[in-house]
């Protein structure tokens, strides 16, 4: 059976054999591969409101988890939006979450989110292909690579308006349970949080030397680049923290006080838990908050490597430097930032798989991909935040 694919492959401990193209598998053709990203993302970042851009890209992916059942399935988080897989048997729910998140990214938070899918076979058609492998970030938290060109090639279509998803009904909403942002950014520990995204130009086969050479270059820093350490984490501004949950919270149908009634006392709890390491039934604070930084996101593979790293100036330099020595193979964006930001989903605050999405706080992967795309124009971009 296709729908038990992606259970069957074989987790990844180490990063680096996660990312290389010839450990990954095909997907089945009768599978379906889906978009999205905020229009306009890098306006959002101008204006202050890239947390909650972070907040839609995450909520994709709760959205889909929930529409499953939360059953596992391949997902990767872009920043502006998210990309991921799911068998055919699955594909119409979560095509009907995608659009319904749609509906809430526009209504409440006046944002547009582009939205598409695509069956598996129609990428193959086009000669590209959706491989994945699974790494273990954790015992309890695996996430899935992707590689083989499909979703490059997708998103450029998605782009372009093709396989667009029509929009959802009036008044359709996402189940957004378990998706919180109750954790403050994470200031640089040894100078810069540096976003950073490297694509292949073509197929030329010194892009996966590249790759492995960048990840030893991170594996060598201090705690591996980690921008999400039990040091770092630190609990969110009140008032901005409970009005992004009052949103998520209002899309159950809840009315609007109650919506931030909830978000308050969940918030409270939160912080007060965290700060006393308390424990209650099979929730242990200290626990939790070790999980959150050891389960974070901080480096993936979707057809280019991603990473945010807390890093010191020089070591942005010489990478930076280096990237440029493969610029007839490889494209790439840089971005530096004073602090790093999370967006959370965890179903289940007892069950240590919870998820946590790491992104630049002063605009990340989308100021990092416009630095890319200057390049490519050979314009300028900003380097750093304002």
């Amino acid at each position: 059976m296709t729908d038990n694919f992606y259970e069957s492959i074989p987790i990844f401990d180490e990063f680096a054999e996660a990312v290389r193209p010839e450990n990954a598998r095909p997907l089945p053709d009768d599978w379906a591969v889906g978009f999205s990203d905020v229009v306009g993302s890098t306006d959002a970042v101008a204006n202050g409101r890239y947390k909650a851009v972070n907040m839609i890209g995450a909520g994709v992916i709760a959205a889909v988890a929930n529409a499953l059942g939360r059953r596992p399935f391949p997902f990767v988080f872009g920043g502006d939006g998210a990309s991921f897989a799911v068998s055919g048997s699955d594909a119409p729910a979560a095509a009907a979450a995608l659009a319904a998140i749609a509906n809430f990214a526009r209504d409440e938070f006046g944002l547009s989110l582009r939205v598409a899918t695509i069956p598996v076979r129609e990428i193959r058609a086009a000669a590209r292909d959706v491989k994945i492998t699974r790494y273990g970030a954790t015992p309890h938290c695996v996430y899935a690579m992707f590689a083989g060109g499909g979703l490059a090639w997708f998103e450029a279509e998605a782009k372009r308006g093709r396989h667009a998803l029509p929009p959802a009904e009036p008044g359709a909403k996402p189940d957004l349970s378990g998706l919180s942002c109750r954790w403050g950014v994470a200031p640089a520990k040894q100078g810069v949080i540096l976003s950073l995204i490297v694509s292949p130009r073509g197929d030329d086969p010194r892009f996966g030397a590249l790759v492995d050479e960048v990840v030893r270059m991170a594996h060598e820093a201090p705690l591996d680049g980690r921008p999400i350490t039990l040091a770092s984490l630190g609990v969110a501004d009140p008032m901005k923290a409970i009005a992004l949950e009052t949103k998520v919270n209002a899309a159950t149908g809840a009315s609007r006080a109650k919506a931030a009634l909830s978000a308050a006392m969940s918030y409270l709890l939160g912080v007060t838990f965290h700060k006393f390491k308390l424990k209650a039934g099979g929730f242990d604070a200290a626990l939790y908050a070790s999980d959150v930084a050891a389960n974070a996101d901080f480096r993936k593979f979707d057809d280019g490597l991603r990473m945010t790293l807390d890093c010191s100036p020089a070591f942005a330099d010489a990478l930076e430097a280096r990237l440029k020595t493969a610029e007839d193979y490889a494209n790439w964006g840089a971005f530096r930032q004073e602090a790093a930001q999370l967006t959370c989903f965890v179903p289940s605050i007892t069950e240590r798989g919870h998820v946590h999405f790491v992104d630049g706080a002063g605009g990340g992967y989308t100021m990092a991909a416009k630095a890319m795309k200057a390049r490519l124009r050979g314009g300028a971009a900003p380097k750093t935040a304002a």
